[in-house]
């Protein structure tokens, strides 16, 4: 399903993010990539839906080689990806409705099909009865079930969620993990990039650390390492 081969990513003048990471996620694992603030994580994660481009090696995702993929066919990569992030992105002036009706309306979807598969992701979320709310009446939890309801409108193989509770409380925290839990059961793959040791110790999933642009421990059933 994903995999990285060598690969390497450096800023200039000479900040080096990731190197010689080697890389191996099966379809249908839930992995969680950990490590302090500036280890690499997020580029690794950027890598992947290919916001970022690798200086060196190979990433391949399915069928797609993002190593050498064309701008051009990057959104219709990222309809296979579902991306979530810490910080929603919703769009204030939408209902929920509309924030995930958005995605595919964007992507030239016929609206007989939005009408069906909105309601759809609503319901695995668990926001039906939110749809005609506005991002300000949610809270906080709310509005990241909001973003992974979008992230899932075209049933990507993937899900990339970077840092998805780091502005959530405990309580919604824990739900939202639940609802990535729920996802794989499905059959997606979840790639979780996260700091929060609580939450990786909880869910006995394979955890690959990442230090210093390094991969420095790949474990099944894991926990979070870093002192």
């Amino acid at each position: 399903m994903i995999r990285f081969s060598n690969v390497s990513k450096h800023y200039p003048p000479n900040t080096c993010a990731l190197e010689h990471v080697n890389l191996h996620i099966k379809p249908g694992e839930f992995v969680s990539i950990v490590g302090q603030s500036g280890s690499g994580k997020t580029t690794l994660a950027k890598l992947l839906f290919a916001e970022e481009r690798a200086t060196k090696g190979k990433i391949v995702v399915g069928d797609w080689d993002i190593s050498s993929i064309h701008t051009s066919d990057i959104p219709v990569l990222r309809r296979q990806i579902g991306i979530v992030f810490q910080d929603f992105k919703l769009l204030s002036r939408k209902t929920v409705f509309e924030n995930v009706s958005f995605a595919l309306e964007v992507a030239g979807e016929e609206r007989k099909r939005i009408r069906d598969i909105v309601p759809q992701v609503l319901k695995i979320v668990g926001l039906s009865d939110k749809h005609h709310r506005y991002p300000r009446q949610l809270s906080g939890g709310e509005q990241q079930r909001v973003s992974i309801a979008r992230a899932l409108v075209h049933r990507p193989k993937i899900l990339v969620a970077d840092e998805p509770t780091g502005n959530l409380d405990t309580i919604h925290a824990h739900e939202i993990i639940q609802l990535l839990k729920k996802i794989n059961e499905y059959g997606t793959t979840v790639v979780l990039v996260t700091h929060d040791r609580d939450i990786v110790n909880a869910l006995k999933k394979r955890v690959v650390t990442i230090a210093d642009g390094r991969i420095v421990s790949d474990i099944e059933r894991g926990k979070y390492l870093i002192s």
